[in-house]
């Protein structure tokens, strides 16, 4: 039927009902989908990831040949990726001794959410960073004694010393199958934390409250952080950057090099990796194979059901957006308990007190104590865990779990000694990809401190 045999009331109806599906087709694709479905796996020319898997290995040195602008440094805390990257394969995690001590600054009112990390090495001595430099930069701000005026009454009060500074250890993660995570939409992720909700909320008006509450969403610029322990990165382009500038003090077209704490004005070289190094160097490492879920014999098949019972699914979620067995969510929760009344417990009571004056961290931004849903997927070749590697077991990583996981702590411990097993077993077939490359040169895992 041509239009123009239509009324004019006829081609508006029509008009009508076209619009009309459209939006019901937006409203679904909105609330019912988790946008494109993926239909293969990150890829890129054999040419580019070689060309990435030398620099991802490559010993950086000073004025090194490779670069572009003056090479390692001036601080960084390893002369190559592959030297913290290298459990179960080239690509892993790393053990404890190549954490790092990140901090954040809550002391200047021009800059009141300062972040980093005290890099462990640096090309100048005079640069070297330590603790008690970072201290020294921004000490204790001391006790006072405020008087307010409310009428004709005035009142005094005294503010204790608050100390500015707080830090963690940081532990390095595998970048297995981090090429898929970079696929997720962040349709998919924020769909999720809404359903979860609803359904919580729906729950609640039951008078039924012992489930995980709801993680964050963190949106930083690009869209919902899905990369590093904070959700800082929403793309992993951001995160190999970041990780280039603040890791091996390798400037990139995006992020220059980290600047000495006790330099801020260091004027940083030209970009080390120019732009072909560096799409190659991001080619690799979104091409590194993604771990896998090893064949379950019956004991394993219980113990994954157990998983999901026990509540373990709810944050550590099997599949997101098209992307199977990753087990996360990628939303921020609080993994400790609160400090006692009375007691010190800086990653919860981390704010100043207001009559500092000092500016607060706005609402988006992680408190220290909430930490990204890691993915599991290969957990069972990257021991020790938690964010900053405290648990040396699976089962210690459990009984860690406390603050908005401890209702499900509290059913794992419930569980039978043998159910306990079923489970952890369970865990034991995540495994890192069995066709993960090996180092080319083992000993580049001793490098970092030479």
């Amino acid at each position: 039927m041509r239009l123009s045999h239509l009324s004019p009331s006829g081609v508006r109806r029509l008009v009508g009902f076209g619009f009309l599906g459209i939006t019901v087709v937006a409203a679904y694709w909105s609330f019912f989908t988790d946008g494109f479905p993926i239909l293969w796996g990150p890829s890129a020319s054999a040419s580019e990831i070689a060309e990435g898997r030398e620099l991802f290995e490559h010993e950086w040195t000073p004025n090194d040949p490779l670069a572009h602008g003056d090479g390692l440094g001036p601080v960084f805390n390893a002369r190559s990726c592959a030297a913290c990257h290298f459990q179960g394969g080239l690509g892993g995690g790393g053990a404890t001794e190549h954490n790092v001590l990140s901090y954040e600054i809550l002391s200047r009112l021009d800059d009141p959410s300062t972040h980093g990390v005290v890099h462990n090495f640096s090309t100048d001595p005079q640069t070297k960073e330590t603790l008690g430099g970072l201290r020294r930069l921004h000490p204790i701000i001391k006790s006072r004694t405020v008087v307010t005026n409310t009428g004709q009454c005035a009142m005094s009060k005294t503010i204790p010393d608050f100390d500015p500074v707080r830090t963690e250890t940081i532990q390095t993660t595998a970048l297995f199958g981090v090429g898929w995570i970079d696929l997720i939409s962040d349709r998919a992720i924020l769909r999720h934390a809404r359903n979860r909700g609803i359904r919580q909320a729906a729950r609640e008006m039951q008078l039924e409250f012992d489930d995980v509450p709801v993680g964050r969403v963190r949106h930083v610029r690009g869209g919902v952080g899905k990369f590093g322990w904070k959700a800082q990165f929403a793309t992993l382009s951001e995160f190999v950057a970041a990780a280039c500038a603040n890791e091996l003090g390798l400037g990139t077209p995006t992020v220059a090099q980290a600047k000495p704490l006790s330099m801020p004005q260091h004027s940083a070289s030209a970009p080390d990796l120019d732009r072909k190094q560096f799409r190659s160097l991001v080619a690799f490492v979104k091409t590194l194979p993604k771990p896998v879920e090893a064949e379950a014999d019956q004991a394993t098949a219980h113990g994954k059901k157990l998983f999901a019972t026990t509540g373990c699914a709810v944050c550590h979620v099997p599949d997101m957006g098209g992307v199977k067995i990753v087990y996360s969510d990628f939303l921020l929760y609080t993994l400790e308990d609160p400090p006692p009344p009375g007691s010190s417990g800086d990653r919860y009571d981390s704010e100043p007190p207001p009559e500092l004056l000092l500016p607060t961290r706005s609402e988006n931004e992680p408190k220290p104590a909430e930490w990204k849903t890691p993915p599991l997927w290969g957990v069972a070749d990257s021991a020790p865990y938690l964010h900053d590697g405290s648990a040396p077991t699976l089962h210690s990583a459990i009984m860690k779990h406390q603050g908005d996981a401890k209702t499900v702590t509290e059913k794992f411990k419930a569980l039978s000694a043998s159910d306990q097993a079923a489970l952890l077993s369970f865990l034991g077939t995540l495994k890192a990809p069995p066709e993960a490359s090996q180092l080319s040169n083992p000993a580049v895992t001793r490098l970092a401190s030479r």
